[in-house]
């Protein structure tokens, strides 16, 4: 592993090739990543599954999470989400946020799997814990719109804050859409501003269009000079 975080990723797949062959399960996952990325060999999404297998059925939650992902999007393998979802609860359930955080999602929309609010969120805070912005901003989203849980605004501003404070972009914008609404949060045009600025900045501008045209429609001069300060602030 120090030699594949040095950039030398030949050298590290050397050493991992004998031990996976020996049915090393974190030396299989591994190279699985490595053929599900390119990285070190040439692509190859049907080698990158029997390796992935290999440490999934053995229990390695790395390998059983990048399984569940060429599951759900097909490579190596045809599409099944019910199967991908499979997986990813096997890994979730070893305490891999990653996994953890997919399967929220998957369980907040569906496609190919039920709709179950209460389990997507309680993968959320399992992943939020971990320090996952995009499980932390769906928080957010589901106290916002009583999905599973009683509609809470300050729970959900509180939600999308911390999601906001690590540089999630949709989080910033329902954010500054709570400060300008005053919902959950005092009301405060400048932190409004602020964070619709850092949205529309992130990567978040459509969300972000309608708030922000009333956000700076009803701040004064001084308060748009201070929210662009602000935004001008790297995250710490």
């Amino acid at each position: 592993m120090a030699a594949w975080t040095a950039g030398e990723h030949g050298l590290a797949l050397d050493l991992w090739a004998p031990l996976a062959h020996q049915g090393v399960a974190r030396a299989q996952s591994n190279m699985g990543a490595a053929f599900l990325q390119g990285v070190g060999v040439e692509r190859d999404p049907d080698k990158a599954v029997t390796w992935l297998r290999l440490a999934a059925e053995q229990g390695d939650a790395g390998g059983q999470r990048n399984l569940a992902l060429c599951c759900y999007e097909g490579w190596g393998v045809p599409q099944d989400h019910g199967e991908a979802a499979r997986w990813y609860e096997k890994a979730a359930a070893q305490g891999d946020a990653d996994a953890q955080d997919m399967l929220s999602w998957m369980k907040l929309v569906g496609g190919g799997v039920e709709i179950d609010y209460e389990a997507s969120r309680r993968w959320a805070e399992k992943a939020a814990a971990q320090g996952k912005a995009a499980a932390m901003a769906r928080l957010g989203d589901l106290h916002h719109n009583a999905l599973g849980v009683e509609r809470d605004p300050a729970q959900a501003a509180t939600w999308w804050a911390q999601a906001a404070r690590l540089g999630h972009a949709e989080a910033q914008a329902m954010l500054g859409a709570a400060y300008l609404a005053g919902k959950g949060v005092p009301r405060d045009p400048v932190e409004a501003l602020h964070w619709l600025l850092r949205a529309e900045a992130g990567g978040a501008g459509e969300l972000a269009a309608g708030f922000l045209r009333e956000a700076r429609a009803h701040a004064k001069a001084s308060q748009r000079l201070e929210a662009e300060r602000r935004a001008a602030v790297p995250l710490s």
